[in-house]
């Protein structure tokens, strides 16, 4: 397996993982507000190195620091004091090839999470109102690659 990459939004944090291991979706509250999210996405990351800049950190507990970036706020990582870095899925350049295969923190689970999918909508004709909107956003995201 090649390397994997990814970054925070600005660019000015990048790292690379020479291979990806246990990925879970954590409900616990402090990862609800590390993520600002209903749950934390994380994947265990072996062989990470930083290849543009370095997260800041925040001690959020007496047993784990949580990276991430000064520049633009994005939540890279979830460090026990042993093992393998946790990096946020979300900041890999290709989330979608990483699938999460355990839930954990259920405890702090919210209570409609599993009934996001069935949520309502917008139909075509609603979301063809916001056409214009759309049409006039220009990222200053990084792009996911370098």
């Amino acid at each position: 397996m090649s390397a994997v990459t990814g970054g925070c939004q600005c660019g000015a944090v990048r790292f690379s993982v020479e291979r990806l291991g246990r990925a879970s979706i954590c409900h616990c509250r402090m990862c609800q507000k590390a993520f600002g999210g209903f749950f934390g996405p994380l994947v265990d990351a072996h062989g990470l190195t930083w290849t543009r800049g370095a997260p800041s950190y925040f001690q959020s507990s007496n047993l784990v620091r949580r990276g991430f970036c000064n520049a633009c706020g994005t939540p890279l990582t979830f460090e026990m004091q042993s093992g393998p870095a946790n990096l946020a899925i979300g900041a890999f350049d290709d989330p979608a090839a990483i699938t999460p295969t355990l839930q954990v923190g259920l405890e702090g689970k919210l209570p409609y999470v599993d009934h996001l999918a069935d949520l309502p909508r917008l139909t075509l004709e609603q979301l063809s109102r916001f056409a214009t909107h759309f049409a006039a956003v220009r990222s200053y995201q990084h792009p996911d690659h370098d």
